[in-house]
């Protein structure tokens, strides 16, 4: 299926500094300089940072609206979707690494999903830093680039572990829990569960349908569930049914028919009606009330 926005990939982005398509460093100016696309909606298929030192204006993040202030950060999963409403003195850092750039460094990866920002029902993804933390934000940012001009046989691992000070800086200053920070039986399986969702949401619809794959029963995969993150199985199915759908209508080439079909309904009416239900407009309404912004 044709887009009209494009997904971008850390190889195919202009920078100042990079290594080897696993992780980018900029001044943001100097990132919206080089990489023009990236303030129309867009998916990238990385982890992106970005701080702000000065400027104003909005990012929508999957259909949720930010504002830019000094100071803030915001942090994004791959495959949102994504845009910028920015003035021209907006100034700050931005940072891109791949989903492996922990990994080929023998640093679990999974260790990024302790971060709420980053976590399936990250909450948190536009985080405001306190005036005792600023200083130390932008001096881990400025070591990146440092870094970065001067590749050593150890400075991706001084990279990471910036990336990961960031990270745990941003903690701070958020006061909600994260989720999966245990390693219990529950967790691992509610993490699992998450991940065949994110592969099968477009052909499995049913709590049923999961449990099968996971080897419990749907009343032990709905306790999960509800004792992890408060929500039940089926309301995180149709979640990630929606995203999807709010994703797809802003392809505006697209017909409802197709967005239906691409979910597997056959029956466009059911889609409309599944749509109004959990969101209150309808398909149509909802393209033409982000028609403008995106």
């Amino acid at each position: 299926m044709k887009e009209v926005y494009p997904t971008f990939k850390i190889g195919g982005l202009s920078t100042c500094n990079s290594i080897s398509e696993m992780f980018t460093v900029d001044k943001f100016s100097e990132f919206l300089k080089r990489n023009p696309g990236t303030e129309k909606v867009h998916r990238h298929s990385f982890y992106h940072v970005t701080y702000f030192e000065k400027g104003c204006g909005e990012n929508l993040i999957d259909f949720n609206s930010y504002d830019v202030i000094p100071n803030k950060i915001f942090f994004m999963r791959p495959d949102q979707v994504h845009s910028w409403r920015l003035d021209e003195n907006t100034e700050g850092y931005v940072i891109n690494f791949s989903t492996t750039f922990f990994d080929q460094l023998k640093i679990n990866s999974s260790l990024i999903d302790q971060f709420p920002f980053f976590n399936l029902f990250g909450s948190d993804q536009m985080v405001k830093i306190s005036t005792q933390n600023q200083k130390r934000i932008k001096l881990c940012f400025e070591e990146i680039i440092s870094e970065m001009t001067d590749i050593q046989p150890w400075s991706q691992v001084m990279i990471a572990s910036l990336v990961l000070q960031i990270c745990a800086l941003a903690c701070k200053e958020i006061t909600t829990e994260t989720v999966f920070t245990d390693t219990n039986y529950n967790s691992l399986i509610l993490k699992q569960f998450i991940e065949i969702v994110e592969v099968n949401f477009h052909q499995y619809k049913l709590p049923k349908e999961y449990a099968a794959f996971l080897n419990v029963t749907p009343n032990q995969l709905n306790f999960i569930c509800k004792q992890q993150v408060n929500l039940s199985a089926g309301e995180i199915i149709r979640k990630r049914i929606i995203l999807e759908a709010k994703r797809l209508l802003v392809n505006f080439d697209l017909s409802i028919a197709s967005i239906a079909e691409t979910l597997n309904y056959s029956d466009p009416s059911y889609f409309v009606k599944f749509f109004k239900k959990y969101t209150s407009f309808t398909p149509d309404a909802f393209r033409k009330q982000y028609y403008i912004k995106y």
